[in-house]
């Protein structure tokens, strides 16, 4: 990917523009001092995408608690793989995708660290990982978490003043 280099310090960003919709991809080594960087671009795009201010705070500590939740996923696995997050404006709605490169148990081959290995006793980091769902479950009205062979994704979306407008 140009402009990013694995292990790299700054974070990455690209933005498209097409069929109404704009994106702006972050991707971010594994490092917890990338995450108030995406928080700040979360509620940079979100604002500019028309999401009611009353919410921005909601979508910083959403992100926060997703983006801290995948750095430390990374972290526990020993995965470089950059975080990913993509912010959507969509015609009514805001979403964000934050993506991990941790793959569900059972889609690979078993290797140590794999997330939840049926093998290994419940770490403390299993319970901190479901204590972030719990509170992006609080903050999100609309979220959806998938696993899969190339990792996690958790996604959120709020409406944006434009549904509020047309409903």
């Amino acid at each position: 990917m140009p402009g990013f280099r694995s292990g790299a310090s700054e974070a990455y960003a690209r933005t498209f523009q097409g069929d109404r919709m704009a994106t702006v991809e972050l991707r971010f080594s594994a490092q917890p001092e990338h995450v108030r960087t995406a928080r700040l671009v979360a509620a940079a795009v979100a604002r500019r995408a028309g999401v009611d201010e009353a919410v921005l705070d909601e979508v910083r500590l959403a992100v926060g608690e997703a983006c801290s939740r995948a750095v430390g996923l990374h972290r526990s696995h020993g995965i470089t793989a950059p975080v990913s997050v993509v912010l959507t404006e969509e015609e009514k709605a805001f979403s964000i995708e934050v993506g991990d490169a941790v793959p569900e148990p059972g889609s690979a081959p078993a290797t140590p660290g794999a997330r939840g290995g049926s093998d290994e006793p419940e770490t403390e980091g299993d319970g901190e990982d479901e204590m972030g769902l719990a509170v992006i479950s609080g903050l999100v009205d609309d979220v959806e978490v998938r696993s899969g062979a190339d990792g996690g994704t958790i996604r959120m979306s709020w409406p944006t003043a434009l549904a509020a407008v047309r409903s």
